[in-house]
């Protein structure tokens, strides 16, 4: 038997370069230009963020094979295919011989891909090796012979008759380098920009609160990757309550939370007013705090293989250990092709039996998670008792494949597991096949929230700094009305919130799933208005109808610009209560430096969004409100935001 060391010994041999300095550049030109030949490579392309350099993508090529080949002949070739290729890319990368142009941070090989040899089976030891090497040296301006390749007399070995293989058949060898947004099966919950709106017509704005920050954390991940974020990602309500502000707390024995309102003159529009709206939970208490019953729900299919994923999972859930207390119980269920329960419940006080059941999780496999929906809620309904707080924690980069795929269908299983009274909160791991929008349908009916994990700080934020808020509600089905009057403001619109809009009709109807509000929860609500009289309205008063002649007459009766109302639920309460605050003309004020980074931040969502009631205003703009605002950043999340404006403001066109 032919050893496949020996093979590829000899094919290094035969076709390293001599010493001729002009010998060796012209060698490796050819390598490259057959390299890119066969890949087909036309233009530049902008690499991969699951393989962001060329080190990292020999280490995941490495993975694969091993997974893919575990017989000892196979981990053999594979090594001389790794080898070979470190052989002739390496000396490429110090000469600077790349192809068309392409950086050296630009490299974008996928893993190779061997196709079956005509006779139907896979290509044979030694061949691999083989092929590797005629991929590389292989002179792209004449058709390949295996005479150029191997002698007459080697025609028995392997390397022949994968010389022959390639030779006759299409280069598919080696997978096409793609483009983030060619590998890209990512799908957002979004809308276009809410339209302005001719009070006159429509007076009323009615929709559902959010507190849901995957938004803002998956677009950092693209600007620092090096690319503006898809505008469908951008959901500006999302950036503007990813920040804590020093709003007004309640009163210990009034509702769970405290609504402030303000308006401040638009920045991006100097004839136009901002109506900020604020909401302000309880603060919680953590000694006091009910037991927590908590699922984890994990996705162990093969889509969460990433260093980002499955990995960055278990050292996220980990972090969020300390924070629970001992009478919190857990329990880990795991769903690939199948759900299975992997950790009883068990006191949150036993670390190592759950780190061992964490550290024991491993990916592959299909994504049947509506199986494993079905056994994290059965078991979080077996783990609760009267005054204890159950939740589903899934933790996925939401490609379900297998069961329910469908959002809208999704939905409403989840609506009917919610009156169990279990919770479902989302963590979103991993770029590429992010399925943002499948999660956030999760997240809203479940009555719960979504995040997005991208590095381990975030999990800090997420899993530690807010713990208390992501788990334990205040306040359920959380629905803001504004009616604005029509004697003071001809126009408004409503900036982000486009996947929570509601009907008039569902303001009173308590049947109406909305969003829940978490201890120390801070919701901030963002309206542009136009005033009557100003030189900013784009639309022209009607001719005829009611309130036609004196649209643009402001009233003597009263100097209510608007007025805004409220309805919750406690919690484990069926029935809505209502608060309702006036809104008048005072509240006009110097804006705080609070409401000042809000309105940075929004517009900074907006300038992503490319939304066109922003005119000329600049990503500088936006940098210098920030700047000026930035007030106390305990851990630099607003630091990091200019940070993030800045980058964007350079990747922008």
């Amino acid at each position: 038997m032919t050893d496949p060391l020996e093979v590829l010994k000899v094919a290094i041999k035969e076709k390293t370069p001599g010493s001729n300095p002009a010998h060796i550049k012209q060698t490796l030109n050819r390598a490259m230009e057959n390299f890119d030949r066969i890949q087909g490579l036309d233009t530049q392309m902008r690499p991969n963020t699951e393989r962001p350099n060329f080190a990292a993508q020999i280490s995941e090529g490495a993975k694969s094979m091993y997974n893919t080949i575990i017989s000892r002949g196979g981990l053999t070739a594979t090594t001389a295919i790794v080898a070979v290729g470190l052989f002739a890319f390496l000396p490429a990368t110090r000469q600077g011989f790349l192809p068309l142009g392409i950086g050296k941070n630009d490299i974008n090989v996928e893993p190779m891909i061997l196709e079956k040899s005509e006779s139907g089976g896979i290509l044979e030891l030694g061949e691999r090796a083989a092929v590797a090497e005629l991929v590389i040296t292989a002179d792209p301006s004449v058709e390949i012979n295996t005479k150029d390749m191997v002698s007459a007399s080697s025609s028995e070995q392997p390397i022949n008759r994968a010389a022959n293989l390639l030779a006759r058949s299409e280069p598919r060898l080696l997978s096409r380098p793609t483009s983030i947004s060619e590998a890209s099966s990512e799908r957002f919950a979004n809308a276009h920009d809410n339209p302005l709106k001719i009070t006159s017509e429509a007076p009323v704005s009615t929709f559902s609160i959010d507190v849901d920050t995957a938004s803002y954390s998956i677009a950092r991940s693209s600007i620092q990757a090096g690319y503006l974020p898809p505008f469908e990602a951008v959901r500006a309500e999302e950036f503007v309550n990813y920040f804590s502000y020093d709003y007004p707390t309640p009163a210990p024995d009034g509702a769970p939370f405290r609504p402030t309102v303000a308006m401040m003159p638009t920045p991006w529009n100097t004839g136009t007013q901002l109506l900020h709206i604020a909401l302000q939970g309880q603060k919680p208490e953590i000694e006091s705090r009910p037991p927590l019953n908590l699922v984890f729900l994990v996705d162990t299919s093969g889509s969460m293989a990433s260093d980002n994923k499955l990995p960055l999972l278990r050292k996220s859930l980990q972090l969020m250990l300390n924070e629970l207390r001992p009478k919190d119980d857990i329990a880990i269920v795991s769903y690939a092709g199948r759900a299975a329960v992997v950790l009883n419940p068990t006191p949150a006080s036993d670390h190592a039996t759950i780190l061992a059941a964490l550290n024991g999780l491993d990916s592959g496999g299909s994504t049947a998670g509506v199986e494993g929906l079905k056994t994290a809620y059965k078991l979080a309904s077996q783990m609760k008792e009267d005054g204890e707080f159950s939740r589903v924690l899934l933790a996925t980069d939401g490609d379900f494949n297998v069961g329910i795929s469908d959002p809208k269908a999704l939905e409403a299983y989840i609506a009917n597991e919610r009156d169990s009274g279990a919770y479902l909160s989302i963590l979103g791991f991993g770029r590429g096949n992010l399925d943002d929008s499948t999660m956030q349908a999760l997240a809203q009916t479940g009555n719960g929230s979504a995040a997005y994990i991208d590095t381990l700080s975030e999990a800090q934020k997420v899993l530690v700094d807010q713990l208390t808020g992501s788990l334990f509600p205040i306040a359920n089905d959380v629905k803001i009305e504004v009616e604005f009057n029509p004697e003071k403001i001809s126009e408004y619109r409503l900036i982000g919130y486009e996947t929570r809009i509601l009907n008039r009709e569902d303001f009173n109807n308590d049947r109406i799933d909305a969003g829940e509000i978490g201890a120390g929860h801070r919701v901030t609500a963002i309206y542009e208005v136009t005033p009557n009289g100003s030189s900013a309205r784009l639309t022209d008063p009607l001719r005829y109808g009611a309130g036609a002649s004196s649209v643009d007459t402001p009233s003597s009766k009263s100097d209510e610009v608007a007025h805004l109302r409220i309805r919750y639920k406690a919690p484990n309460t069926t029935t809505s209560q209502l608060i309702g605050v006036p809104i008048s003309a005072k509240t006009l004020s110097t804006p705080t430096s609070e409401q000042t980074f809000a309105t940075a931040i929004v517009g900074f969502a907006q300038l992503l969004r490319k939304n066109p009631y922003l005119g000329d205003w600049s990503f500088g703009a936006a940098i210098t409100m920030a700047q000026s605002s930035i007030g106390d950043d305990p851990f630099g999340y607003r630091r990091e935001a200019i940070t993030l404006m800045r980058l964007a403001e350079s990747l922008s066109p």
